[in-house]
């Protein structure tokens, strides 16, 4: 599929994509009303379609995939509770402290092998019944796993987790902003990797393309308890069909085509272990992510003199950079990439 014509090669983020031509088309044809009074049939067909996808009762389309994850856990817990989630979750690392400031809930974090963790951690994790202690309510779970490097948790993990919060009566939520891309990459449905979960947020903005938009689906007296907090967070939109229809576009056209994502993603992380000065390990790209080590200089050093040749990365520590590849990233890009890192580094 052919990506929007730029000047530079933007791997900082699946985020930065832009709608295609025909994707603004179909936004641009979009019939609309006011969501908020449940009004809006594009809006309406997207929660459907997502519902169906994920094998739920229902689905809630909002802003951001941040707004999915705590309108979740705000349904799912009440003040003073507690939820436990990998200690590199993106719930807990980057959506600005919204457990306690939105939810009033304590996270207790595990710490994974690459976000990935066991039903045995859980059963650690777990406090004693005890008035001194929070009460633990939930699970959450992040597929992808973001800090992990686009690590894909397998059915098998899920399922001995989810066994050990059954076992203990304890709620399960999925972080599936990029659950597309792990079932893709895995042959494994959607809605089989949601069958563990009471929850899933799902996100359309990142490898599927479209501007902006999320969705939790769940049961459906579940959403419509979701439906209050979006309301009360500042998420009802009203003419959104017309963001609606990107997402559905992204989801008829889009999902099948992230395989070449994550077959540029591998190839990148090859070029760039024959790079001396760096350290890849393409056997760990798994999707659409590459983390890189830099020994020759700081990688913020490294980041600034590829932005002033037309390659965009993000520096995610001290001598570690990311790359995400997407659709505005073809293999030519890839290659060029690997070349202007290469020569900056001589």
């Amino acid at each position: 599929m052919p990506k929007e014509t730029s000047q530079l090669i933007d791997l900082r983020s699946d985020t930065v994509t832009k709608p295609t031509a025909a994707m603004r088309e179909a936004m641009a044809r979009a019939e609309v009303g006011d969501d908020v009074f449940g009004d809006d049939p594009t809006v309406k067909a997207l929660e459907s379609q997502t519902a169906e996808l994920l094998g739920k009762e229902a689905a809630l389309f909002v802003p951001s995939g941040t707004m999915a994850n705590q309108l979740a856990i705000r349904s799912h817990t009440e003040p003073g509770d507690e939820i436990l989630v990998e200690a590199n979750a993106h719930i807990y690392y980057y959506e600005g402290g919204g457990p306690v400031a939105l939810s009033g809930v304590m996270c207790r974090c595990i710490n994974g092998q690459r976000g990935i963790f066991t039903g045995a951690d859980v059963e650690a994790a777990l406090r004693l019944a005890d008035p001194h202690f929070p009460r633990t309510r939930l699970v959450c779970l992040e597929n992808t796993h973001n800090r992990g490097g686009g690590k894909i948790w397998s059915i098998g993990q899920v399922q001995e987790v989810a066994a050990a919060a059954r076992k203990h009566g304890l709620q399960l939520h999925l972080d599936g902003a990029r659950l597309w891309n792990a079932s893709v990459a895995a042959g494994i449905p959607e809605r089989d990797y949601a069958a563990y979960f009471d929850t899933v947020s799902v996100c359309f903005s990142k490898g599927l393309g479209a501007p902006v938009g999320s969705a939790l689906a769940g049961p459906k007296a579940f959403i419509e308890r979701a439906r209050r907090f979006r309301r009360m967070f500042g998420g009802g939109m009203r003419q959104a069909g017309i963001i609606a229809a990107g997402a559905l576009f992204a989801l008829a056209n889009h999902r099948a085509r992230l395989a070449e994502d994550h077959a540029n993603a591998k190839a990148l992380a090859s070029g760039l272990a024959a790079v001396n000065g760096l350290e890849a390990a393409p056997a760990e790209v798994e999707t659409n992510m590459v983390r890189f080590r830099v020994r020759a200089l700081p990688a913020q050093q490294l980041v600034d003199r590829l932005r002033a040749q037309g390659v965009l990365l993000l520096a995610v520590g001290p001598d570690t950079i990311r790359a995400v590849t997407s659709l505005m990233v073809s293999s030519d890009d890839i290659r060029a990439a690997v070349a202007v890192v290469s020569r900056a580094l001589e």
